[in-house]
């Protein structure tokens, strides 16, 4: 018998401190990441911004993903997951310095240049933390501990939100208001002292990621990696013995299924406002609806926690998810009204333990392959900058056919917006055949 796939990793009782380190660096870039919702508003406002202008905040930082996923495999091969997790803290550190000069300019693109390198710190850091905890004790309960991690995620997002929604918006409509009524050389001091305060948030937030960056290098963070499997695993899989990470078909099938997934998930927390105000919901209860979404999510986090491995295992986790999906998917076009916007924050109870789940699956056998596996299912984020566009194209579509029929603005607005959420069906198809079947694909039963 040649040797069967395990990990180094520590043993049991030594592994609380590990996953408290690592739920750290999730809750780090948690916060940094739900931190554009404040951005972008923001943006729009100080360098007077068109929307389209003002959502590439979203686009500098998942265009970072793609670029930077496969070097960050490669460094992480050369120095190792805990040097790769601090070289992500310090990118991420230097890209909120980068702040400082284009506040003080007040220019957009510098701007959009330190959201782009914290995106490559944070992608650094990612590659090396996904893998790190899914390698870090027993496959079959990986999805919980991922679920830990994405608890410490929402918490940090709803906490990143409310910080900078507060520090960067406290009387941004007054600020507008003046805006529309004062001279030009008025309006630039306006906009300047705006501007301005980004600075001290900024250089608080590098200080504390270039600290954290030193200090994960002295953490008590054992070393682990996931040995190349030639025959029978502990899970009874046999592989044959591979030469390329695109040789393995359930890897490749689990990256499509985490794309599709982000984007699903992207569509849940970003358009439940703006549906809420399409049906009719005043703006003060509309603010609100995200915080929904994410209870939903942090919710069934700890109920993974309590359930994976010992009464759920991973695969039947995301089946029920995949299955959920879709009935909420269908619901949502099947209701009206507030009981429909109740539905889209519910997809946080499906879309919760898809992550986690998928992880493991897909990085089950790949050994030696791991970590440039891993920073593909990392590019898989990009789905959250390309689906929920989509979802867009297909309001304003039907928009403007109902209108075309003759029906009012308002009645197709929420119609259309309605309408539009049938792209979250097929999404949820795949990540249940990925759950049924896809996982399984090039992994031959013994």
């Amino acid at each position: 018998m040649s040797k069967t796939a395990k990990t180094h990793a520590a043993p049991k009782n030594s592994s609380l401190v590990p996953i408290l380190i690592i739920a750290g660096l999730f809750f780090i870039f948690g916060f940094v990441t739900w931190i554009n919702g404040a951005l972008i508003p923001f943006m729009k406002t100080i360098n007077e911004l068109t929307d389209a202008q003002s959502y590439l905040v979203a686009s500098a930082s998942y265009i970072s993903f793609v670029i930077m996923a496969l070097p960050a495999s490669y460094i992480i091969e050369k120095v190792g997951y805990k040097k790769g997790m601090s070289f992500g803290l310090a990118l991420m550190g230097i890209g909120a310095l980068v702040f400082i000069p284009a506040a003080e300019a007040r220019t957009y693109t510098l701007f959009l240049t330190g959201i782009f390198i914290q995106g490559l710190g944070m992608t650094l850091l990612q590659t090396a933390s996904n893998p790190y905890i899914t390698i870090l004790g027993p496959m079959e309960s990986a999805a919980k501990r991922i679920a830990i991690m994405g608890i410490a995620n929402k918490i940090a997002g709803a906490l990143g939100s409310f910080i900078f929604g507060a520090l960067l918006l406290s009387g941004i409509d007054d600020i507008q208001a003046k805006l529309a009524t004062v001279s030009l050389e008025e309006k630039t001091t306006l906009l300047d002292a705006m501007a301005d305060s980004v600075v001290m948030p900024y250089i608080i937030m590098a200080v504390v990621l270039f600290i954290l960056a030193v200090l994960i290098t002295k953490a008590p963070l054992p070393h682990v990696e996931a040995e190349e499997a030639d025959q029978d695993n502990a899970d009874g899989v046999l592989h044959v013995r591979k030469t390329s990470v695109f040789q393995f078909p359930h890897l490749l099938l689990g990256v499509l299924a985490l794309f599709l997934y982000v984007g699903v998930e992207v569509i849940a927390g970003d358009t439940i406002i703006s549906y809420g105000l399409s049906l009719g919901m005043p703006g003060e209860e509309a603010k609100s609806l995200t915080l929904m979404t994410l209870f939903a999510m942090v919710g069934t986090y700890l109920l993974g926690v309590f359930l994976i491995p010992k009464y759920v295992s991973q695969v039947l986790a995301l089946k029920v998810s995949a299955i959920l999906g879709i009935a909420f998917a269908i619901c949502i076009l099947s209701t009206t009204g507030f009981t429909s916007v109740l539905f889209v924050a519910a997809l946080g109870i499906s879309n919760a333990l898809v992550w986690p789940a998928i992880w493991p699956l897909a990085l089950n056998g790949m050994g030696k392959f791991t970590k440039t596996a891993s920073a593909l299912l990392i590019m898989a984020i990009s789905g959250g900058a390309i689906i929920p566009p989509l979802y867009g194209a297909l309001v304003d579509g039907k928009k403007e056919e109902l209108i075309g029929l003759g029906i009012d603005q308002a009645t197709a607005t929420a119609q259309a917006a309605t309408s539009g959420y049938w792209i979250l069906i097929p999404c949820y198809v795949f990540i249940l055949f990925y759950a049924v079947y896809g996982h399984k694909v090039g992994l031959k039963k013994s």
